[in-house]
């Protein structure tokens, strides 16, 4: 009767809570590095448009030599 109890297959509470906790010890180091990539991102989208207005209003000025009212 022991061996039948033995020979089952699977995952023992401890193992699962101990996959579980790494997982979660994984997703605490991740989160903040997504956030601040993220952050990053929208400053460099920012500076893009900025370095593209920027371009937009000399074109403008060497066009009329005078800048544009905005």
């Amino acid at each position: 009767m022991l061996q039948k109890l033995r020979s089952k297959k699977g995952f023992t509470l401890i193992e699962l809570l101990i996959v579980v906790a790494i997982i979660g010890i994984l997703a605490a180091i991740a989160i903040p590095q997504f956030t601040a990539y993220r952050a990053k991102s929208y400053n460099s989208a920012a500076q893009s448009d900025l370095r593209n207005f920027k371009t937009a209003m000399e074109a403008a000025y060497t066009d009329t030599q005078s800048y544009p009212n905005i």
